[in-house]
């Protein structure tokens, strides 16, 4: 894995090549780690003002009728049942804790995702625009 600094200064340097005056940014997938958010943290202070985390959350079941899916046309080696649980239960491990720590920051915004996209586009959208 890249080491949380080297993430960090490539996020920074992008995030100021494209014009961090104007202060819009997401990112997704990131932080991953309490040691992502801790070196974001150490490094980006109050630069930076995290309006809010958009958590889109799917249950077990679903994700994988979903990655099932995919791997019928995707070609990815990596799009199947093991891969996924690995994957799923690193994010338990390293993601939920990250989670919890946002959570009780109160920058966490959640939606469902289980309904599919054209359920989920409208409560996102709404987020995005509040």
């Amino acid at each position: 894995l890249i080491p949380s600094d080297i993430v960090v200064d490539v996020l920074l340097r992008e995030m100021e090549r494209q014009c961090w005056a104007d202060g819009r940014y997401l990112i997704d997938g990131f932080p991953r780690s309490l040691d992502n958010y801790d070196t974001w943290d150490r490094l980006v202070g109050d630069r930076v003002i995290v309006r809010f985390v958009l958590l889109i959350e799917c249950s077990e079941e679903v994700m994988m009728q979903r990655l099932l899916k995919r791997s019928k046309t995707s070609g990815r080696s990596d799009d199947n049942a093991a891969t996924f649980r690995k994957r799923f239960e690193t994010y338990q491990r390293e993601g939920l804790p990250v989670q919890a720590l946002l959570e009780r920051r109160g920058v966490v915004r959640k939606v469902n995702s289980d309904p599919g996209i054209d359920a989920v586009w409208h409560e996102v959208e709404a987020i995005f625009t509040a």
